[in-house]
């Protein structure tokens, strides 16, 4: 994921004072650790300005509104305690190459400011500080103290200074190029490393796009460098700062991020001519128009589609990872306790065999002599000679009252022992249809992957929190009945396909969407799938009333069930297929655990589906 540099900051800083100034403060709203979200009211509209001081993605811009979800951060709502209904008035850069955005507010646009919001984009140390008139910090969303940092504390009460000055050269179009190049070339290194140590502004991304532009290689050592390379590299160094002077940008991606500066062939029109590889790589909100690919969006849109697809693919990725450790370790244990009830369950059934034992003992008292450490006996069923142990210091009646105990204590353990095996193996199937669902999640289907999150933290596997609360619990009762079904039903984010005959195939996502269209959406023409005794998604066969699915949309359903379940790489696979009526989910079972009754088995094939989801 790309940083936010200084291009992009003077691009957004000078779109938002357009967009947005002056504009009224209404809400704030804090979704993570690391992001606010500011309701804004100007005379035209409302609109959201999104203020993140994350490690590798700090940045503002304009943005879709924020999820609606509890706030429990206090920083946002002590922004809005002090700020709400000022108007903001000025979006603006500290100083010209620094990377320090100014939100300024007074009580109406054309007083004085009363209040600073600072953002400090600045990789691991970014932070967002608010600030009063009087230059003393009010909150911060990190608190640095004096044993943290002794350069710059932030803490509420003291007077805010900026962070130190930049010491390299400022870039300027007036610069000539000998003396440019001079600056460069003083120390003999790659000329990508000269570029970033030599002046403030200039970030890896922006030396990846300069060195593009003049088809330079950005390893090269800046001794052996030719005239025409210098020369090159020195007429896309004057296309970007033209860009900054004249605050005229154009977005688009690269192989590794995205850039702001056009190349030497983009003749400053909204046209961005892309080369094959590019377009295959370009995002939907670029589109073609007329033979070219026409810039649709502002820098604002295209940096809030960019860090939303980047931030939601760390998210994907951080949260999969967790979810998975926390069922693996989970299983891990079960498949202990599981091991260890089978044990003692095979130790069970000796029991028959102490009693045995006993019998022979009692039938055969006369034989028995003092001090025999073992004595050899007849068995009545297969007449073969059974050689019992006996404890020395007891006689014959007290050895086969030893045995009746021993089998008592066999089969009480066996009846106390079964409903906990039952239970461990119950838990271990439910882990395991979780890890199935989550194995199959895309990184584009992180709410999918959140609703996993919270239905763990609801039966206690994973710690509760704000961003991921549990879902209150579904009502299955009446779930077959349509008039017994809430008025705002709530319509799953499910997998949605069609069969040969244009019948929909819903198919669940998680836990969650399994139970909701297995009781709650389900109708009583339609049919239920899932694959046989293997863990997989719910799938539901939607039929209108008097509709019949014949075997190209049974099979196509089929199909589907699956190929998301663990089975997916088999290339058949028993599924079974029943009316909704039948499928039942047992008192107290997990989410999405359920009996069903009434079915027939149809063999899914999930290896043509593959590539085609």
């Amino acid at each position: 994921m790309q940083p936010a540099d200084l291009t992009t900051l003077v691009a957004l800083t000078h779109e938002l004072n357009i967009a947005c100034v002056p504009a009224r403060l209404e809400q704030v709203h804090q979704s993570d650790r690391h992001t606010i979200h500011l309701q804004l009211r100007t005379l035209e509209k409302k609109q959201w300005l999104l203020l993140s001081w994350h490690p590798q993605a700090a940045r503002l811009h304009l943005s879709a509104p924020p999820p609606k979800q509890p706030d429990t951060f206090t920083f946002s709502q002590q922004i809005l305690h002090q700020v709400a209904g000022f108007a903001l008035v000025s979006v603006r850069l500290t100083s010209p190459w620094e990377r320090v955005i100014d939100l300024q507010f007074a009580k109406r646009p054309d007083d004085e400011v009363q209040w600073h919001l600072y953002l400090e984009v600045m990789g691991k140390y970014s932070n967002a500080i608010l600030v009063n008139a009087n230059g003393e910090i009010v909150t911060a969303a990190h608190q640095v103290s004096s044993k943290q940092s002794r350069v710059r504390p932030i803490q509420t009460g003291d007077r805010y200074e900026l962070p130190p000055a930049l010491l390299e050269a400022i870039p300027s179009l007036s610069e000539s190029f000998d003396s440019w190049r001079d600056r460069l070339i003083l120390i003999p290194k790659e000329i990508k490393r000269n570029l970033l140590s030599n002046y403030r502004g200039v970030s890896s991304s922006l030396v990846r796009s300069l060195i593009a532009i003049a088809d330079l290689d950005g390893d090269k050592n800046v001794a052996d460098l030719t005239l025409s390379e210098w020369e090159a590299l020195y007429q896309a160094w004057k296309i970007w700062l033209t860009s900054i002077e004249q605050k005229q940008f154009y977005p688009h991606l690269e192989s590794k991020g995205y850039s702001l500066t056009p190349s030497l062939s983009h003749d400053r029109s909204p046209s961005i001519p892309l080369k094959k590889e590019e377009e295959d790589n370009s995002p939907t909100f670029l589109r073609r128009a007329g033979g070219d690919l026409k810039l649709l969006l502002s820098v604002n849109d295209f940096c809030d589609r960019y860090y939303s697809q980047q931030t939601g693919k760390v998210a994907f990725q951080q949260l999969h990872q967790q979810i998975s450790q926390a069922i693996q370790n989970q299983l891990a244990k079960l498949n202990i306790k599981e091991t260890e009830f089978l044990d003692r369950l095979k130790l069970s059934t000796q029991a028959d065999d102490f009693k045995d034992k006993a019998d022979l003992l009692m039938a055969h008292l006369h034989l028995w002599e003092i001090g025999m450490k073992e004595i050899k006996l007849i068995d009545f069923h297969s007449e073969a000679s059974v050689i019992i142990p006996l404890d020395p210091t007891l006689n014959a009646a007290q050895n086969a009252q030893s045995f009746y105990k021993k089998h008592q204590k066999q089969k009480r353990a066996a009846i106390a022992i079964a409903p906990l095996l039952e239970s461990v193996q119950q838990e271990i199937a439910y882990l395991e249809q979780v890890s199935t669902a989550v194995s199959l999640l895309e990184q584009s289907e992180l709410p999918a992957l959140q609703e996993i999150r919270a239905e763990l933290a609801q039966q206690s596997y994973l710690k509760v929190t704000a961003e991921y609360a549990p879902r209150p619990k579904t009502n299955t009762k009446g779930g077959k009945n349509k008039s017994n079904r809430t008025k705002q039903e709530e319509i799953p984010d499910c997998h949605r396909f069609t069969t040969p005959n244009g019948f929909e195939v819903w198919v669940g996502r998680n836990n969650y969407q399994n139970d909701l269209i297995s009781f709650r959406i389900a109708g009583e023409y339609d049919l239920w799938l899932h694959a046989q005794e293997i863990s997989g998604s719910h799938v539901l066969l939607r039929l209108p009333a008097g509709a019949i699915a014949d075997e190209q949309d049974l099979q196509s359903a089929a199909n589907y069930a699956a190929y998301y379940s663990r089975a997916r790489q088999s290339d058949q696979v028993p599924v079974v297929c029943t009316v909704p009526k039948y499928v039942f989910k047992p008192k107290g079972a997990k989410p999405g655990m359920v009996v069903y009754t009434h079915e027939k088995i149809i063999w899914g094939q999930p290896m043509g589906l593959r590539g085609k989801e």
